[in-house]
């Protein structure tokens, strides 16, 4: 009977994950689905309705979809496109955000918000690539330099706040030094594997067969990219190491490795499919299932925190965009920050792990998660318009 009810739980769950696009997509406005998996989590959750609970089927699911999450995201980096002004622009970038993020968090700190200025600059400077670079490829933008200095400060951002999470906040407890031992030892392990599969994939022999059998049942590549993914959050694991950094890097080596698609045009989109189709989902409606509803609402000065954390998030992200200004102009640098300052998925999880390592409160943790909504619906809108308006300045060319 248990068992029964377990999987009406996760039946309500994928019901979610199925109608939520489908909504979004009829919407006058444009919301990612995740918004929506998110909210519909917290209103059938025990938060208001209370018809789903979190079970182990759907716990299971959710670390799956964490990982894969952030194993799509380390896919998107594209670290050979780093150099010159996509470097040290938004590298300089990331630098102020720390900066305006440690000042922020010294203030929240002062007022009881959060037990660690840090947390708070960690949380605040990131930003959603699967967000922001499907509205830039929508809009034409992602090859232009808009999209490029948008996707450089979006990487650098995401893989910096990763690192620095798994390295001060990791939920394994140690030192510092113990957690940065085991960082360096992660990424020697990864450049082993990154090299290991680079020769691999020159060899003819090798290269044949997994032409022959990656559209098959055996689906080879796939399960080869899964293996990868779960190696490295184990080692993450058991090294001591944040497994969202394992799945983040393990992503970010096949990337690096797997440049040439022309044999297999479709192996990222058979990745997607099972991310994104599946399991991903079950994460943003679990989050939603898990989201401290109460605590938010129990105090009325506790609702100032999310405008507060909206306007931090716009204010740390958004500012060091304007470094952009001397190369693509002040106009898009301003729409560059807007799209730099959504983000979601990261402060999510970061929320999560600070409640349990008790750098943050769980009321603050409700309302960071809360802004963290409301910025992927108000700056990409807001971003999207910008760009509209430019391209309607733009004059006709006289034939």
């Amino acid at each position: 009977m248990t068992g029964d009810l377990q999987f009406v739980n996760l039946l309500i769950v994928a019901v979610v994950a199925v109608v939520a696009p489908l909504v979004a997509a009829v919407l006058p406005i444009r919301i990612p689905s995740v918004v929506l998996e998110i909210l519909a989590g917290i209103v059938l959750g025990p938060a208001v309705l209370g018809w789903v609970s979190v079970d182990d089927p759907i716990t299971v699911l959710a670390l799956v979809g964490l990982a894969f999450l952030l194993f799509l995201a380390g896919l998107e980096i594209d670290l050979r496109g780093l150099r010159g002004d996509l470097l040290k622009l938004p590298l300089a970038g990331f630098a102020i955000t720390l900066l305006l993020g440690l000042g922020l968090g010294v203030a929240a700190d002062s007022v009881g918000w959060v037990s660690s200025p840090l947390f708070l600059a960690v949380v605040l400077g990131s930003t959603s690539l699967g967000i922001v670079a499907p509205l830039l490829k929508d809009t034409g933008q992602a090859a232009r330099p808009l999209g490029q200095f948008t996707l450089a400060g979006a990487t650098i951002a995401d893989f910096s706040t990763i690192l620095l999470l798994s390295l001060v906040f990791a939920e394994s407890g140690g030192s510092t030094t113990s957690r940065l031992v085991s960082v360096g030892f992660f990424v020697v392990f990864a450049v082993a594997v990154a090299v290991a599969l680079s020769r691999g994939s020159r060899s003819m022999g090798i290269d044949k067969l997994l032409v022959r059998l990656q559209d098959t049942t055996a689906a080879i590549r796939v399960r080869i990219a899964v293996a990868l993914l779960l190696a490295f959050v184990a080692l993450a694991g058991r090294v001591g190491v944040e497994t969202i950094l394992g799945a983040f890097v393990a992503g970010a080596v096949l990337g690096l490795v797997d440049t040439d698609t022309s044999t297999h045009p479709h192996f990222r989109l058979k990745l997607e499919s099972i991310g994104f189709g599946f399991v991903v989902p079950v994460f943003f409606v679990t989050s939603g299932l898990r989201f401290d509803l109460e605590s938010l609402l129990d105090d009325p000065a506790a609702l100032l925190r999310v405008p507060a954390f909206l306007a931090a998030l716009l204010l740390v992200r958004g500012v060091p965009a304007l470094l952009y200004s001397s190369v693509i102009g002040r106009r898009h640098a301003i729409t560059a920050g807007l799209l730099q300052a959504t983000s979601l998925p990261f402060i999510v999880t970061a929320t999560q792990i600070g409640v349990a390592v008790d750098a943050v409160s769980p009321v603050s943790a409700a309302a960071l998660v809360s802004a963290g909504l409301l910025s992927t619906v108000v700056f990409p809108t807001i971003a999207t318009a910008r760009l509209a308006g430019a391209r309607s300045m733009t004059p006709t060319p006289i034939s």
